[in-house]
């Protein structure tokens, strides 16, 4: 989907349908009174002060009407530049507007506004030549919203809306935004019963029900699954830690805003965890290793917590809780290469049976002129960000470099992928540490008989379940393959008296796989609905032909073909769909 932000022309045509739509309520509502009215990726918004009235259904119709009138009329919008005090003259009757003009640099001794009509409004533009450019444009929803985002401050009437050059480019791009809602995680969650959230439990924190707890732990043991056979240990640390434990690895000083306040319990100084390397470090350095041990491959689904904005959480995607998919490798200098290279393979690996194809891979650099972010080390950042080059041009695999991005101890690979709905993200990612090994005084008795300090491959392939979760569910629109489905199938008799005999037994002989029986007294077509309305992947109708011959016919979802086969071949069919992650 376009980012109408970031298309130069788009972003001008939808600035400018903004102040269509600030012109057409001040003469629904002359008192209305108006704050901001920016360009975000998918349209614009103003935020108005409408008194007492609160926008409702019927009412963007008739805004919208008042729009294409003024679209119609075809005045040119002429760009004026004022003084401060001319501006503040011109709006003194407008609280929001002034405290825009109060808030401006003192350098802007020049400012500008748009005119349209009988329409003023305070714009740094562009703007197009004239309204009559403006006719193909529909709001698409509305919201309050508080003054400056501040709770404390009085709720405006937010409403949002789009522009295009041509009705045809508008009705695909609404068309486009319907299939988003559609595919959105939080719908489909809501929908199929997979999470939940409440404000009494807090903002950020989703609740897993059966149906999505099914989900994870499919996609635990699957992950768990591959890294067991790459020779990883898995180990369960506590969620919290000693706030020493952080400053020793240095997450203290650079990431102490993005966690927790610390807790005092008997003199003691605890931070919920927001990562799981340093309990890793403990790990390590539990026992002593010799230079045959490594590597070392230490794995943990664990759970982590970092405070995020409230205005930033989206459903499972952005938590205050998570759960990583996270590993630690620790190796000899000589063995990143070959350590690295599997880790990329095992993410290529995933991805391919998983389906995944629209990712890219960035390889994350520090920026040479942040004394503050990055670990003060000239020598081991080059020879790290060097070592990263070297492997990812030695498998050859296309990267761009992204300067500032590392973490704050070693660069970082990140494999970016395309939702369906909403903005390219990190999925995936594998960090080269020299750091932190150094500060736990970590160490390995070399071949010579020395101790050496080892080099640290911080990985998740999934990232976090909980944002592989969201990413899987938008991209599949709920419709998750056989494996990770919570009901794979379904049973459905066509005469409850005749037929859901053979039906519990069908079920009994199915008890490996995830079956529901429906013995509801609903009529056939009203349960084949529902079945699919649950997106349940397979769909078994048993009749009186299915009882006299022993066999079974079934339906996939989103198909309106039955296939009958016998008892065995069917289970047959189950096992090789799961095999291929199908």
């Amino acid at each position: 989907m376009i980012n109408i932000k970031e298309d130069e022309h788009l972003n001008r045509l939808n600035h400018s349908c903004a102040h269509l739509l600030a012109q057409a309520v001040k003469h629904l509502y002359p008192d209305a009174k108006f704050w901001v009215g920016p360009v975000i990726e998918d349209g614009f918004y103003y935020d108005i002060d409408l008194g007492d009235k609160v926008i409702t259904e019927e009412d963007i119709p008739v805004i919208e009407k008042e729009m294409k009138k003024i679209a119609k009329d075809g005045k040119r919008i002429v760009r004026r530049e004022i003084s401060k005090s001319e501006a503040l003259e011109m709006f003194k009757d407008d609280p929001y507007k002034l405290d825009l003009i109060d808030r401006m640099d003192e350098s802007e001794t020049i400012i500008s506004c748009y005119t349209q009509g009988d329409f003023t409004d305070l714009c740094r533009g562009p703007h197009v030549e004239s309204v009559k450019e403006l006719k193909h444009f529909k709001l698409t929803k509305f919201s309050g919203a508080y003054w400056k985002g501040d709770a404390n401050n009085k709720m405006l009437q937010r409403i949002y809306g789009v522009c295009f050059d041509t009705e045809e480019d508008l009705n695909n791009y609404l068309q486009e935004l319907e299939d988003a809602k559609a595919r959105d995680h939080r719908k489909i969650g809501k929908d199929l019963d997979i999470f939940m959230t409440s404000d009494l439990v807090g903002k950020g924190l989703p609740i897993y029900l059966p149906n999505g707890y099914i989900i994870w732990e499919e996609l635990e043991n699957y992950i768990k699954g591959k890294e067991k056979k790459l020779g990883y240990k898995h180990v369960l640390t506590p969620p919290l830690g000693n706030v020493e434990l952080y400053k020793t690895s240095g997450h203290w000083d650079h990431y102490k805003e993005n966690m927790f306040p610390k807790m005092e319990v008997e003199g003691e100084e605890f931070v919920l965890r927001p990562m799981n390397c340093p309990h890793h470090m403990m790990v390590y350095a539990n026992s002593i290793h010799s230079y045959k041990d490594l590597p070392i491959r230490i794995g943990e689904v664990a759970r982590d917590c970092r405070f995020e904005a409230s205005g930033a959480l989206k459903g499972i995607e952005r938590v205050r809780t998570f759960c990583q998919n996270d590993a630690h490798i620790f190796v000899t200098p000589e063995q990143i290469e070959d350590e690295f290279k599997e880790v990329v393979n095992l993410i290529l690996e995933v991805y391919k049976e998983l389906n995944i194809t629209n990712y890219r891979f960035e390889l994350s650099l520090r920026d040479p002129e942040d004394k503050v972010k990055y670990y003060p080390d000239d020598e081991m950042w080059d020879k790290a960000e060097t070592k990263l080059r070297m492997v990812l041009d030695d498998i050859g695999i296309s990267y761009v470099e992204k300067i500032g991005e590392a973490a704050f101890y070693g660069p970082k690979l990140d494999v970016q992928v395309k939702p369906a709905v909403g903005n390219e993200y990190t999925l995936s990612t594998c960090q080269l540490d020299f750091c932190l090994p150094q500060k736990f005084n970590l160490t390995y008795v070399d071949k010579d008989g020395v101790k050496k300090t080892p080099v640290v491959l911080h990985r998740a392939v999934f990232g976090s379940i909980d944002r592989f979760m969201a990413y899987y569910l938008e991209e599949t629109k709920g419709n998750l393959p056989l494996w990770l489905s919570p009901v794979q199938v379904n049973i459905i008799p066509v005469n409850n008296e005749y037929h859901l005999d053979y039906c519990k037994d069908l079920m009994n002989k199915l008890d490996s796989y995830r079956v529901n029986l429906d013995d509801s007294d609903e009529k056939l077509s009203y349960k084949m609905r529902e079945s699919s309305v649950r997106k349940i992947p397979v769909t078994v109708i048993i009749g009186q032909k299915e009882v006299d011959n022993n066999t079974i016919s079934y339906r996939l979802l989103g198909s309106n073909d039955t296939t009958t086969v016998t008892k065995n071949e069917f289970i047959k069919y189950l096992n090789d769909r799961i095999q291929a992650k199908d």
